[in-house]
C-alpha cells in the first residue's frame, strides 16, 4: 500500500490531474520527485520527527511535498492559502518547522513571512526571488533513487485557527523500523467501505490543505487510483469533470449539494454522471431533505462518514441504512463509541452526550497539554468536543458542537436542529443559528440566514421564516431575531465559521 507499488508496476498511469487542462503526474514521475524531494529534505537537515510546511493552491507540488516528506519519517503540515503572513509564521514558529514551501497563490505573504520568521529553508513552486529559492531547481538537483534509512511520516494539521491560535494535531509515528509499504489503516477502510481500488478515478473538489481532502488523495495513490483534483469548486464544471474522467469516487460536501442542486434541471440533465460508484460526504451536517434529492438524483450510492483530523475514530454509514436512520452518521468503523457525561463518564444509550472513541489512534495537541488532558477522560477514551446520542441500532446521530450550545433560560439549545429545518425553506440558501446576549434569558437564538435571492423583502421574509418555525419547532427553539447575509462564512470544505458570526454579537456585551 504504497504509490511506489505502481510506480514500478504501472509508472505512466497518471496519479495526479489537475483538471481543466492542467498538467499530468505520473506514478513514475510522482515517485521521482518524491524521492528529490526526501533527499532535499534530508540534505539540509530534516530528520525523523522534524516539522516542514508548505501553503499551497491545489497543485502538483502538494504531492511531491507530501510523498517526499512522508519517506523520510518527517511531520509534514498543509497551512491554508488563505491566511495571512501573521497566521501563517505563527504555525511555522509554533511548529518549529524547519522549511516553508510557499507560492505566488497566497499574494503578500509570501514575502512578508520570511520577515516576520528569518533563518528557515524557504522555496517557492514559482521561482526563486527573495528569500525564496526554486522548489524545482532544487529537486532537479537531487537524485531520484529513495534516499537510505526510510521511515514513514505523517501530517501534522492545525485546526483552521478562526477563535484563539491554531493548534497542531500531533499524531504519533509508528516506529522507526516500520516498513514503509506496510498498510495504512485509513486507504483499508476506504478500500473496505467505499470500494475503492487501482481502477478508481476519484474528484477532490476541495482545497488540499485540508485533512480529507489531502488523505484521501494519499490512500488513493496509496491504491493506486488516479486523483482529479479542481482548483477550485464549480458545481456545473464538477459535472464536467465526472462526465469527461468518468469520475467513480468523488468526495463533496453538503455545500457542494446545495449548490449542485441549485443548477437548472437542464444543466443537470446535460452531463452523464453514471460513471459514479461512490459518492462520499463529511465534514459538516447534511440536511436531510438535502441527501433526499441527491439520492434521488444520483442514486443509493452516497456514503458518509464522521471523523476528525485527530483520526482518533471514525463512523460510516451506506445510502441504505441511511434511508431507514435518516439523519444518522453511521456505526463506528475505527474505534470503539461511547456516549458520555460532562465528567466523561457513559450515559445510557439514547441519551445525549458528548461522542468519545475508545481504541483510536492517539493523538495530542502539539504545545497545549491542557487541551490534550480536557480531550481524554479517565478511561483514555477521547473526544472531538461534539454532542450525539446512540439509537437502539448502534447510529450515530450527531447534535452539535458542545461549545455551540445555547442556554437560554437555564434550558439547553443545540443549532443544527434549527439550521436543519430552516435550510428546507424555499427562499434559504444557508442558515448559521448562534446565541446572542439576552438580559432576561441569558442568551437568545439569532438565526443568520443567507437568501437566494438577498434583494427580497427582508420584513417579510423574516415573518415568513418565523412562522415557519414555530410549525415545526418548540418557542425556546423558534429564533428570536433573524438577521440576512449575502453570504455566510465557510471554509471551501463546508465548514461553518460560527464562532466567527457569534463573536460579533457578544463584542458589545458586558
Amino acid at each position: 500500500m504504497h504509490p511506489r507499488i505502481f510506480a514500478e508496476q504501472t509508472p505512466d498511469k497518471p496519479a495526479v490531474v489537475i483538471a481543466n487542462g492542467g498538467p499530468t503526474l505520473s506514478y513514475g514521475e510522482l515517485e521521482a520527485r518524491a524521492n528529490q524531494a526526501a533527499h532535499l529534505f534530508q540534505s539540509l537537515g530534516v530528520k525523523r520527527g522534524d516539522k516542514v510546511a508548505m501553503s499551497l493552491e491545489n497543485c502538483l507540488e502538494v504531492f511531491e511535498f507530501a510523498w517526499g516528506a512522508q519517506r523520510i519519517g518527517a511531520l509534514y503540515i498543509a497551512i491554508s492559502s488563505r491566511l495571512t503572513a501573521d497566521e501563517i509564521s505563527y504555525i511555522l514558529d509554533d511548529s518549529g518547522s524547519k522549511l516553508f514551501l510557499g507560492s505566488d497563490y497566497i499574494g503578500e505573504a509570501l514575502d512578508k513571512v520570511p520577515e516576520k520568521l528569518p533563518g528557515l529553508a524557504y522555496f517557492t513552486k514559482d521561482g526563486a526571488h527573495g528569500a525564496y529559492k526554486s522548489w524545482s531547481e532544487a529537486l532537479d538537483a537531487q537524485p531520484t533513487t529513495p534516499v537510505e534509512h526510510e521511515s514513514i511520516g505523517l501530517d501534522m494539521l492545525y485546526s483552521s485557527g478562526t477563535t484563539g491560535k491554531p493548534k497542531g494535531v500531533l499524531p504519533a509515528l509508528p516506529p522507526e523500523d516500520t516498513p514503509l509499504m506496510t498498510e495504512d489503516k485509513l486507504a483499508l477502510l476506504i478500500k473496505t467501505f467505499f470500494g475503492a481500488d487501482d481502477s478508481t478515478v476519484y474528484l477532490c473538489p476541495a482545497p488540499l490543505y485540508h485533512a480529507a481532502p489531502l488523505r484521501w488523495s494519499q490512500s488513493i495513490h496509496r491504491l493506486g487510483g488516479t486523483v482529479v483534483v479542481m482548483s477550485k469548486f464549480d458545481s456545473e464544471n464538477a459535472l464536467e469533470l465526472i462526465e469527461k474522467h468518468k469520475i467513480n469516487v468523488a468526495q463533496f460536501v453538503p455545500t457542494h449539494f446545495n449548490r449542485l442542486l441549485a443548477l437548472d434541471e437542464d444543466v443537470r440533465a446535460k452531463y452523464d454522471v453514471s460513471s459514479l460508484k461512490a459518492v462520499v460526504h463529511a465534514a459538516a451536517p447534511c440536511p436531510i431533505p438535502v441527501k433526499e434529492k441527491m439520492i434521488d438524483w444520483w442514486g443509493p450510492i452516497l456514503f458518509e462518514y464522521y471523523a476528525g483530523s485527530e483520526g482518533n475514530g471514525m463512523t460510516f454509514i451506506n445510502s441504505e441504512d441511511w434511508l431507514t436512520h435518516k439523519g444518522s452518521v453511521g456505526k463506528a468503523i475505527k474505534g470503539i463509541m461511547h456516549i458520555c457525561d460532562e465528567n466523561g463518564d457513559p450515559l445510557p444509550q439514547g441519551e445525549e452526550g458528548l461522542i468519545y472513541f475508545e481504541k483510536g489512534d492517539q493523538f495530542s495537541y502539539y504545545n497545549d497539554p491542557e487541551k490534550t488532558a480536557e480531550a481524554t477522560n479517565s478511561r483514555g477514551w477521547t473526544t472531538l468536543g461534539d454532542v450525539g446520542r446512540l439509537d437502539e441500532d448502534g447510529f450515530l446521530y450527531l447534535t452539535d458542537r458542545k461549545s455551540f450550545m445555547i442556554i437560554s433560560g437555564g434550558v439547553n439549545v443545540y443549532p443544527q436542529e434549527i439550521e436543519n429545518h430552516l435550510i428546507t425553506h424555499p427562499k434559504v440558501a444557508d442558515a448559521a443559528v448562534i446565541g446572542a446576549p439576552d438580559e432576561d434569558m441569558g442568551e437568545k437564538v439569532v438565526a443568520v440566514i443567507q437568501l437566494h435571492d438577498h434583494d427580497q423583502d427582508h420584513d417579510e421574509t423574516r415573518t415568513e421564516l418565523t412562522k415557519y418555525c414555530r410549525e415545526s419547532l418548540s418557542g425556546i427553539k423558534t429564533p428570536r431575531q433573524i438577521d440576512f447575509r449575502k453570504e455566510l462564512p465557510r471554509a471551501e470544505t463546508g465548514k461553518l465559521y460560527k464562532r466567527l458570526l457569534r463573536d460579533e454579537y457578544w463584542k458589545d456585551a458586558k
